[in-house]
């Protein structure tokens, strides 16, 4: 995929589109997204929100949404808290005439506790076409430690679900880097998740946020996060057990069999116009990127009143555009094209390649797994050598 925005971006119709569902049963000890917590959301506030939110952005004339969407992603929060009909008011609110291309790739996330059989059954009705479950773990300690309501069981349970409601395309999340203190079998959990045969996986790494409990926990003292070498271990054990088993791990945390890669999220690291609505939704075109106000209060009660929910924006300038490009090309199994790198540039990924960071491909540099345990350090590099080599205006 050509990372690279295409020239008419700014002015065509917007076909990918990201919808957040904040609501969540519980926060999670890790977890500092934009989540409101409640034990059934609230579906009618949700869908008016989003409705007078498009109306907004439609009259306004920042985003006009394309006749027919080529991606929908509904993530969050725990969309399947929101019950059998949230995918069927969703669409009445897109407009179900958007939502008919043959193609569509409509993602919807969802909590194995909260995707019962009734609620996967209503979403394939509704055109949901890909479920990703936010699975984490496969023992009980680790899923006791992060707070989550499913027990050990509950992964399968929600794949067997999804597969009976007709679901092929399915995704599970699994989080690995805990700290030694949750005694959790890293091994056993990827032998789990392959034992289901679902054709994409996302692993995360756990990081320490300052606002989560784990946090401060870690502040304090009371908990220690995962040493780095025991992070690595994991990360490089999950890419090489799951390329065995036949999955391309076509982005630094996602892994696919041949055709079941996220369309969404490769359209969005390729600099394609996104619309997001919802609480904190980012929504991107060339030039600009703008964000939503990211407490669900505030972002509801500015949509009642007609106000724009955007907390902030900014502008990318082309240099600004080609850093961004190079840095997501970075993270991506496309890696980043030869041609757009300076002679400072291609001697610094010449010395990665060396080093085993990184392997040239026919025009391009790809990272390999242990550079990208490394990214976030050689990505400043390049960047810092990118901007040096830069001709002073």
């Amino acid at each position: 995929m050509n990372i690279q925005p295409r020239p008419e971006a700014e002015n065509e119709p917007v076909p990918y589109v990201y919808v957040h569902a904040p609501f969540c049963a519980r926060r999670c000890v890790y977890c500092d997204f934009a989540v409101d917590v409640s034990r059934q959301g609230d579906l009618p506030g949700w869908l008016g929100a989003l409705e007078g939110e498009l109306a907004l952005v439609e009259g306004k004339g920042q985003i006009s949404l394309a006749s027919s969407l080529k991606t929908l992603y509904v993530g969050g929060g725990t969309p399947s808290i929101l019950g059998p009909e949230s995918m069927v008011g969703l669409g009445k609110v897109l407009g179900v005439h958007r939502l008919t291309e043959p193609d569509l790739e409509w993602t919807a996330e969802a909590n194995p506790e909260s995707f019962t059989l009734h609620v996967a059954k209503a979403w394939r009705r509704a055109g949901v076409n890909r479920v990703s479950l936010g699975v984490q773990s496969f023992q009980e300690g680790p899923l006791s430690w992060m707070g989550r309501l499913h027990g050990a069981e509950g992964g399968r349970g929600a794949v067997s679900r999804a597969r009976a409601a007709g679901f092929r395309n399915l995704s599970v999340d699994l989080i690995f880097g805990l700290p030694p203190s949750v005694n959790r079998d890293w091994r056993y959990d990827l032998e789990r998740a392959l034992a289901l045969e679902v054709p994409h996986l996302s692993l995360y790494g756990l990081t320490v946020e300052p606002r989560t409990p784990f946090g401060q926990a870690v502040e304090a003292g009371r908990e220690l996060p995962v040493d780095d070498a025991r992070y690595g271990d994991e990360f490089l054990l999950a890419c090489e057990r799951l390329s065995s088993a036949g999955y391309i791990q076509y982005e630094l945390s996602n892994f696919a069999l041949a055709g079941f890669e996220s369309r969404h999220n490769q359209a969005c690291w390729a600099l394609r116009p996104y619309l997001g609505l919802g609480n904190a939704a980012h929504s991107f075109r060339h030039p600009l990127r703008k964000w939503n106000l990211r407490d669900w209060a505030e972002y509801q009660t500015a949509v009642r009143e007609g106000k724009d929910p955007t907390e902030g924006w900014e502008k990318l300038d082309g240099e600004s555009m080609r850093l961004e490009a190079i840095w997501l090309g970075l993270r991506a199994r496309w890696g980043v094209a030869l041609q757009s790198l300076s002679s400072q540039g291609l001697a610094l990924v010449e010395e990665w390649e060396e080093q085993g960071w990184a392997e040239l491909l026919p025009g391009a540099i790809r990272m390999t797994p242990t550079g990208w345990l490394l990214l976030d350090r050689l990505a400043v590099d390049l960047a810092s050598v990118e901007e040096e080599a830069r001709p002073s205006p």
